[in-house]
């Protein structure tokens, strides 16, 4: 699906706010009501919501607010900016761009999917094409607001293209996550199951339900979780999935939408970029169609390091070795530090160099020491090149099949069921090497079998974004995640859960509120 990454006239269709006193139409710039009149104008328009992806907020911002704002990620940026939003709980300045980028660019994707569920239903073009493209747009707009609901909360929900009278009031977060269950389960109705070889990268049925599922998990909805995700697990979607036999396979760009690849945004190298803002106007294609976060997560010196791992998780892999009694293949995906190669630094290989030869210092009471620096892996491109750069084509698996799993075996065992959900955790663990669940701890209590969820969470799926959302879901979030993070020290319980609202829509919009705490 590389090719939708191309940017559109329609991309630009947005809403940038106006002035009452001007109102001169320019002559360069196609209208609205010019635009939607063909199949190819639906298409162009679905387009432009997958362009958002690569705007700046959602590409690179994002990965700081759902890891580095968990107790499995931290900064050491020099930009004190980036230390006090993401890590420490320290937020000051409700306009600045760390906070308002993600929250941008969700409703610009919700305005472009807006446009699209408000226009083509009267194009006259194929039928079930129509269908497909009206899904993928209520599929993205219930992510947009799945997104919003889990990192801000409580925000204006908008269903249709927005004119300057509009002054939207704030709604509770559970209307916000409402808004995005009702949306996947449209999505799911008409998606379909796959597609061919030249719209792999689209979103599907499966994609859609995987979504619903997470959200019903975000709302304690364990009995409709289970429902969603069952379409994935145990019925007519489950031979459309399964674990990849190399779990690395997963993080790397020779191997992307393979078989565990549930949702997975489509990034692309484009020698020709110059910006992250597809708003911008101009007859040439200069956009990143990539992410830039390699470069932030990159140990130094060849990246900036400005969002890295703690030390905790690795002691997690590190609980239990494979039956074959090795250590868990996971951790050396997982992460680049001095015992990614367990022989140690001398061994260990990062972008073709020894951990040794990258020049950190041996002071462990330096920021970046190649005694205590951990990197977040997956995110990278040492599996492809010597370097990093702020394009990496490298796809974002938002959602693998591991995770629907497991988060079955979470709703199973809320509901009781913990018996019946042993099975979706052993199959996590036996493609890692490990013993089944059921034999090396068989009979556990449903708080214990949740306790051992958490770890399997954290060895399966750590640095991919979902750690804040997991924490979240269990109560965890607070100050006692000190003992593992220092940053919660400062987290105040009622307030750091969410980020704040945006000041700048606060002083235009007066039905808004800000967030409890701000």
């Amino acid at each position: 699906m590389k090719k939708l990454l191309a940017i559109t006239a329609f991309a630009a269709l947005i809403t940038a706010g106006c002035k009452k006193d001007l109102n001169i139409q320019n002559p360069n710039e196609i209208t609205t009501q010019a635009f939607w009149k063909t199949a190819a104008d639906a298409q162009q328009g679905i387009n432009a919501i997958y362009s958002t992806f690569h705007r700046e907020g959602l590409s690179r911002w994002l990965y700081f607010m759902t890891m580095i704002r968990s107790d499995e990620g931290y900064s050491t940026s020099p930009n004190s900016d980036i230390v006090n939003t993401y890590d420490v709980f320290n937020i000051t300045d409700f306009n600045d761009y760390l906070i308002t980028s993600v929250y941008q660019d969700d409703y610009i994707g919700i305005n472009r999917a807006n446009q699209v569920l408000d226009n083509v239903p009267s194009i006259a073009m194929d039928a079930t094409l129509k269908q497909q493209l009206l899904g993928e747009a209520k599929f993205m707009r219930g992510f947009f607001y799945y997104n919003l609901a889990t990192l801000y909360g409580n925000v204006p929900i908008m269903l249709h293209s927005p004119t300057v009278k509009d002054y939207p009031p704030t709604s509770p977060q559970d209307s916000v996550f409402a808004r995005a269950e009702s949306d996947f389960t449209d999505a799911a109705a008409i998606l379909p199951a796959s597609y061919d070889a030249t719209n792999i990268g689209r979103v599907t049925k499966g994609a859609a339900y995987a979504m619903l599922g997470k959200t019903y998990m975000q709302r304690h909805k364990y009995p409709e979780a289970q429902a969603a995700l069952a379409w994935l697990v145990t019925g007519d979607g489950k031979a459309l999935y399964s674990l990849m036999p190399d779990y690395r396979s997963n993080f790397i760009e020779t191997a992307e939408n393979n078989a565990e690849s549930v949702f997975e945004w489509q990034n692309a190298v484009n020698p020709n970029d110059t910006h992250d803002d597809d708003t911008q106007a101009g007859t040439s294609d200069n956009l990143n169609y990539g992410t830039s976060i390699p470069p932030f997560f990159a140990p130094s010196p060849i990246g900036f390091t400005d969002g890295q791992a703690r030390r905790w998780p690795v002691w997690e892999f590190l609980r239990e070795k494979t039956t074959g009694g090795v250590r868990d293949p996971r951790l050396a995906a997982s992460f680049l530090y001095d015992s990614t190669d367990e022989q140690g630094p001398a061994y260990t290989l990062a972008y073709g160099k020894t951990w040794n030869s990258l020049g950190l210092a041996t002071d462990p009471g330096v920021p970046h020491n190649n005694i205590t620096e951990v990197c977040f892996r997956k995110e990278l491109d040492d599996a492809t090149m010597n370097g990093e750069v702020f394009h990496s084509g490298n796809n974002y698996r938002y959602v693998r099949y591991a995770d629907v799993l497991l988060l079955y075996a979470e709703a199973l065992n809320a509901q009781g069921q913990t018996g019946a959900a042993y099975p979706y955790v052993d199959r996590v663990r036996a493609r890692a090497g490990l013993a089944a669940l059921s034999v090396s701890m068989p009979g556990l209590n449903q708080q214990a079998f949740l306790t051992q969820l958490k770890h399997e969470r954290i060895t399966e799926l750590t640095g991919e974004g979902h750690r804040f959302e997991d924490l979240t879901r269990w109560g965890d979030l607070g100050p006692g995640l000190v003992s593992r993070d220092a940053g919660f020290a400062n987290f105040k319980v009622g307030k750091d859960e969410l980020l704040p609202i945006p000041q700048y829509d606060l002083d235009v919009n007066p039905n808004l509120k800000q967030n409890p705490g701000y």
